[in-house]
């Protein structure tokens, strides 16, 4: 079952079993409660992290405990393959939102794997680069949209179509969203409230469902 787990990772999926099962047994299948800090900002470690089940999300925090959020990772994502490439600290935190399952390589036996399967490294670049990307948007969206463009922004990224509707493929408190735009949580309540109120999107046990293309301005 683990196997068929690795195929849902972008840079493995063109691996045969035997391929598959060589990364398995270089690695550590750890479980994490929920609310369990993987990852410290500033950590030494050079490990690669694979979902297997459950959630993480990846941000950046102060000391006053003020949260950005970068990523969520669901079964088949994956963290920490930039200290893999570099030896540096970890660039951000990481913590369970559920128990989670993951499947933990170290730096020297992943690069052996690579020498084995020169074609994952590839995949890893283009994964580094599809990162690239989401991140140059976050920091125009930050820089050249107002709270509500980056909301709304935030919905229709991470919506799915389903029908004659999309719906988001996470659930999301308020906090959430507020910690993934930059905003307060009380501004994120107000638009939503306002979309809900319009009939743009509904909301039900945290899942957001977009009825119709918000307006491009509030």
């Amino acid at each position: 079952m683990t196997i068929e787990k690795l195929r849902d990772v972008s840079f493995f999926q063109a691996l045969e079993d035997d391929a598959l099962q060589l990364f398995l047994n270089h690695g550590t299948i750890r479980a994490y409660p929920r609310h369990t800090v993987v990852i410290n900002e500033g950590d030494d470690s050079c490990s690669l992290y694979i979902v297997l089940d459950g959630k993480l999300k990846v941000y950046l925090s102060d000391e006053s405990g003020r949260e950005i959020i970068l990523g969520l990772e669901g079964p088949g994502g994956y963290i920490g393959e930039v200290s893999l490439l570099d030896s540096e600290p970890r660039s951000a935190s990481v913590m369970t939102l559920e128990k989670t399952r993951c499947l933990v390589i170290s730096k020297d036996n992943f690069h052996e794997c690579l020498r084995n399967y020169p074609d994952v490294a590839i995949g890893v670049i283009g994964g580094l680069t599809h990162r690239i990307r989401s991140l140059l948007g976050n920091v125009r969206n930050l820089g050249l949209k107002n709270v509500y463009r980056r909301l709304v922004s935030v919905l229709l990224d991470m919506s799915q179509p389903c029908g004659e509707v999309s719906v988001l493929t996470e659930k999301l408190t308020h906090q959430d969203i507020a910690d993934m735009i930059g905003a307060s949580r009380e501004m994120v309540s107000r638009i939503l409230r306002d979309l809900i109120t319009g009939g743009y999107i509904s909301v039900e046990n945290k899942s957001i469902t977009i009825h119709r293309t918000p307006p491009a301005g509030w």
